[in-house]
């Protein structure tokens, strides 16, 4: 059977494709563990933005696949039904499945769109059953973790237990199935590689828990350093270990940190996603380990700096310091230092716009971010599926903006007690932009060659909506502001 499968061309405010292209991970694992009798084809369109009604078409003709699979977030909803739409203009006859975190966490929206499976939760072992089911090799109302069509009506099959990592049965991702090129992060070509799944916190923002359970499981590090091989011979220079929380058994991490430099494989640039109090508590030994084995940037989930708001977004537990067995108080500060003083940049993750912000509390956030990370990725809180904030949101009566296209946490969809969700957002995207070109100097030593060619393509995409009245200071920046926006609304139309 010839199968397709597709990730949105839907991009995060953060990660302009100027800078930086990331494969979905979770659409190779799918290729990697479905039964070689099948021919799969993965096409990631955050690769095509501009060009994804052609693309898709031209994929659908060169391939002529039997089934379809669409990897789905929130935000990315209303371009995938316009996907859907038009896979079954060209062929009808096609079987499709979506599957992903919107999907598993919001099913009822797809219930209505022409689609014929919908996978919940991780997908590789039901993919995989779903295919055998359509060879006619097994019963399409045994597969747990999936719905399906019969008839007029859908049929829900039981969930599907978290995976064991530790027992093999996730195969090795096939990064040869992918049918675009062009992956890269700041001008390196980039892959992903996740080494575990799950987390046992449970901040209010996540959707971790609600997608798998309160749980964490991990890969061998044979298996991960295959992995990485792997990567590296389909051309990766630079990986993104995108695990949901790698730092919650730190000696773990550190044992990896010592398997990629046994392996030789220290001479990759890695980024990694981290929790303050992991670095800050272990960051003596683990912060040296980490710049030893090829680490560079480090996104630090730093949240928020004010304990109120830590204590509403229920991260208070990984963001603290402690000593001698107590807790000593914020750990951002600490695990910054430990970063920085091993030659490795922090992508600040903070979230502001929690219910009782004032402008004070905002402005003090973004005054941190400001002064300590080197590359911002703030956040607004979102009201995602199933989410315990989205229930407090509605509760609260909070939420101003129901375009599903718009949750893509840069956008504020909420408002406070105090502040609408414009003004949260205007505070934000006001300070963000000097944050962003102050990095410039330090991207250009990492990656020159990329930063002396797309300077100017990163800074008209920092600064669009600004004109020179508006570097003159001739022009209130609100109108910046809203141009801004006007601008945004269109770029989230792909076909």
């Amino acid at each position: 059977m010839n199968i397709l499968l597709l990730s949105m061309p839907d991009s995060f405010e953060h990660m302009p494709t100027v800078a930086i292209r990331m494969p979905n991970g979770a659409l190779t694992s799918l290729a990697g563990n479905v039964d070689q009798n099948h021919r799969v084809a993965v096409a990631d369109l955050v690769l095509c933005q501009r060009t994804v009604r052609e693309t898709v078409t031209r994929l659908v003709r060169e391939i002529d696949p039997e089934l379809v699979g669409l990897s789905v977030m929130t935000f990315q909803r209303r371009t995938a039904g316009c996907i859907v739409e038009l896979i079954r203009s060209l062929k009808p006859t096609m079987k499709i499945v979506v599957g992903g975190y919107d999907p598993s966490l919001a099913f009822e929206a797809y219930l209505s769109m022409p689609v014929d499976f919908i996978v919940h939760g991780e997908g590789e072992v039901t993919f995989r059953e779903l295919t055998r089911a359509l060879d006619g090799r097994c019963d399409m109302h045994f597969i747990s973790g999936l719905s399906h069509r019969c008839g007029d009506r859908w049929i829900h099959n039981q969930q599907r237990a978290p995976h064991r990592l530790e027992d093999d049965e996730i195969r090795l991702p096939d990064r040869s199935a992918r049918v675009l090129k062009g992956y890269t992060i700041l001008g390196r070509q980039a892959d992903v590689v996740e080494t575990s799944r799950g987390c046992t916190y449970d901040c209010s923002f996540c959707s971790i828990i609600e997608m798998r359970g309160r749980n964490f499981h991990t890969y061998s590090f044979d298996r991960v350093i295959t992995d990485i091989r792997d990567a590296k011979v389909h051309g990766a220079r630079t990986i993104f270990l995108v695990d949901d929380n790698i730092t919650l058994n730190v000696r773990r991490f550190e044992g990896l940190c010592h398997a990629i430099i046994d392996a030789g494989l220290n001479n990759l640039d890695y980024f990694v996603q981290g929790m303050t109090s992991a670095i800050a508590n272990h960051g003596e030994t683990l912060a040296p380990l980490m710049h030893r084995a090829g680490f560079r940037y480090v996104f630090l989930g730093i949240e928020n700096v004010l304990e109120s708001d830590l204590k509403f977004l229920h991260a208070s537990a990984k963001n603290t310091l402690r000593a001698g067995g107590k807790n000593m108080g914020n750990a951002t500060i600490q695990a910054i230092e430990y970063l920085h003083r091993n030659k490795m940049y922090v992508i600040g993750g903070l979230i502001v716009g929690s219910p009782n912000d004032t402008v004070e509390s905002i402005e003090a956030n973004l005054a941190f971010a400001r002064r300590y990370v080197d590359w911002p990725y703030i956040q607004h809180p979102t009201p995602y599926p199933r989410t315990p904030m989205t229930d407090d949101f509605r509760r609260r009566g909070l939420i101003e903006n129901e375009r599903l296209e718009e949750y893509d946490g840069t956008t504020s969809v909420v408002r406070n007690e105090h502040l609408s969700a414009d003004e949260i957002e205007y505070l934000r995207w006001k300070a963000e932009r000097g944050m962003k070109t102050r990095h410039m100097p330090a991207a250009f030593r990492h990656d020159p060659w990329f930063v002396a060619r797309n300077v100017a393509k990163m800074a008209a995409h920092t600064y669009r909506g600004s004109t020179l009245r508006t570097m003159l200071g001739l022009e209130d920046e609100r109108q910046a502001f809203m141009r801004y926006k006007e601008i945004r609304g269109q770029e989230r139309h792909y076909l």
